[in-house]
């Protein structure tokens, strides 16, 4: 039997669109979805943004994913993990990255495309924050077209609503 491949950065930020056009599309929250791997491989978490779902403006979805995977590992660090995002994380979320010790984040669109869309985004960037705090977590922005297609649909989306 062949060994089975690791899904790339392509596959993993794909795999948290989908979760996110899901997501989204009953009304939990906005277009956002994340993606927590540990080096082995292993995928702690994939989900979405559960604001409106939930009433609760903390709950993004890296806020949401680091939840699930910190319980997952029995640890408030995710030492050795790398964190998949659809669109850029806002502050809250890169320092709650920071936090929580992350090793890296990737990500597709950023903090400008959807404030674009009309979401309540301060237009401070991960590597300004990375920058000014000397933080030591690895960002990288890769282009993706699921991620892509999913701020397109939400555009598309009638009864979309903004934070």
């Amino acid at each position: 039997m062949a060994p089975t491949k690791r899904p790339g950065i392509d596959g993993f930020l794909t795999r948290a669109a989908q979760v996110a056009l899901k997501t989204s599309a009953r009304g939990d929250g906005g277009p956002f979805g994340a993606l927590i791997v540990r080096n082995d491989g292993r995928v702690l978490a994939v989900t979405g943004n559960s604001v409106l779902k939930h009433n609760d403006p903390t709950c993004h979805a890296e806020i949401n994913a680091i939840r699930i995977a910190c319980k997952v590992l029995g640890s408030p660090f995710l030492d050795d993990c790398d964190v998949y995002s659809t669109t850029e994380p806002c502050p809250m979320c890169f320092s709650a990255l920071h936090w929580a010790r992350a090793r890296s984040i990737v990500y597709a669109t950023t903090i400008g495309d959807v404030k674009k869309l009309g979401f309540n985004e301060l237009s401070i960037s991960n590597r300004r924050m990375k920058a000014w705090s000397k933080s030591p977590l690895k960002i990288r922005r890769v282009a993706n077209r699921a991620c892509r297609n999913l701020l397109r649909a939400w555009k598309k989306n009638r009864n979309r609503k903004t934070y």
